[in-house]
């Protein structure tokens, strides 16, 4: 019973990885792309990242005011696809820096607002088919998760064996298939129907909710993102490993990150949301304190591993978090969700170069241990003036 509520959905989920490979195939190869094949100097990439992040974050408020207001989602979808192999097609004819910084960033910039686009379609798809939005969340994530293990690893094997223009021009195909499917799969009439606002809530009162839920969701996107951009470096050149350590560490996290993500949906039934997210950000802290403490590749494996189980609950949780302060606009929230994640991002990169010119890496992790010990405490403010607020109401 539970396989068979769940094989109608199967196809979608199949067009959200297939879109969401296209993504991870070119998000990190960039950086490669810009600096190494066009000979850019590093700060760059910060100058492409800041007008794709900066493209994707307005067109996901404006997707998200279109959808809450009731328009058809499956031509946001095809614009996404469309504008994802036009920017793959034109780097491959035109590999230039002129190329990356217009066509590149904001096509590009388009095209990665699917991943909100699709999450804020999955609670109405998984409703018509009778299966919890918390549930689907999880697939959701745990699909975009496996689509990450395979397409950066995928970008950099296809770079070293026949050049970087040939990912441009594979990623193109795999958008192609992106194309089809999203025709064939997605229903023509489609809408994200959003569920009816909390009784009793006031509208002004989970507008803050969100604003804080949003907050809570940044300090720990901010404290992975910064990880992120140290880890590699921190193995490398300051502990002292061999140089496909952190290849094989983002391996190991992306797996256990799938599993975790998919026990989201009974640690909401059994503990709670709140619960289960503060426990979340505490694992946090501890974790990254353990990979800033790493000296033998075993402790870069353990630390890995306890990393993909921190990060994957805290993207399962995260989103359906957010979704509960929606207030009958879903895509709204949702969007808020990816464009917490996304600033994160943009922003991890220099700050992490800054902290490592005062001190050195392991410095930015544990910098970043600090910003997730940030999170508990912005939740606990948040449900505190949030009780004081229906109370003098």
């Amino acid at each position: 019973m539970r396989s068979a509520s769940l094989r109608p959905l199967v196809p979608f989920l199949f067009l959200q990885f297939t879109g969401t490979a296209c993504g991870a195939m070119i998000i990190p190869f960039m950086g490669f792309f810009l600096v190494e094949a066009l000979g850019q100097p590093p700060w760059m990439l910060s100058v492409y990242s800041a007008m794709m992040v900066g493209t994707t974050v307005a067109t996901n408020r404006l997707l998200a005011r279109r959808i809450d207001g009731g328009a058809q989602v499956f031509p946001m979808v095809g614009f996404s696809a469309a504008c994802f192999l036009t920017a793959a097609t034109v780097l491959s004819l035109i590999p230039a820096l002129a190329t990356a910084l217009t066509i590149g960033a904001f096509c590009f910039g388009f095209s990665a607002s699917a991943a909100s686009t699709m999450f804020s379609l999955g609670g109405s798809m998984a409703e018509r088919h009778t299966v919890p939005r918390d549930r689907f969340n999880a697939y959701m994530r745990a699909t975009m998760s496996t689509a990450w293990m395979v397409g950066p690893a995928g970008a950099f094997l296809v770079a070293d064996a026949f050049g970087p223009l040939m990912v441009f021009r594979l990623s193109a195909l795999v958008a192609l298939v992106w194309l089809v499917l999203w025709w064939r799969v997605l229903p023509h009439d489609v809408r994200a129907d959003a569920p009816g606002p909390v009784q009793g809530a006031s509208p002004v009162g989970m507008a803050f909710d969100l604003r804080m839920a949003a907050a809570f969701i940044f300090c720990l996107a901010c404290a992975h993102a910064l990880c992120l951009a140290a880890l590699p470096i921190f193995y490398v050149r300051e502990v002292g490993l061999p140089g496909y350590a952190p290849g094989l560490a983002f391996s190991v996290k992306t797996f256990i990150e799938v599993f975790a993500i998919f026990s989201t949906p009974v640690l909401i039934s059994r503990f709670g949301i709140k619960r289960s997210l503060l426990a979340t950000a505490l694992l946090a802290v501890a974790t990254i304190q353990v990979m800033a403490a790493v000296e033998t590749f075993p402790q870069m494996v353990a630390g890995a591993a306890l990393e993909g189980l921190y990060f994957g609950l805290f993207a399962g949780l995260g989103i359906s978090y957010v979704q509960s302060f929606a207030t009958g606009r879903p895509a709204a929230a949702t969007a808020t969700y990816w464009n917490c994640m996304m600033i994160s991002g943009i922003l991890a990169g220099p700050a992490a170069g800054l902290i490592a010119q005062w001190q050195d890496f392991q410095a930015v992790l544990h910098v970043a241990s600090g910003v997730a010990l940030t999170a508990p405490f912005v939740m606990a403010l948040g449900v505190g003036l949030s009780r004081r607020r229906r109370t003098t109401a």
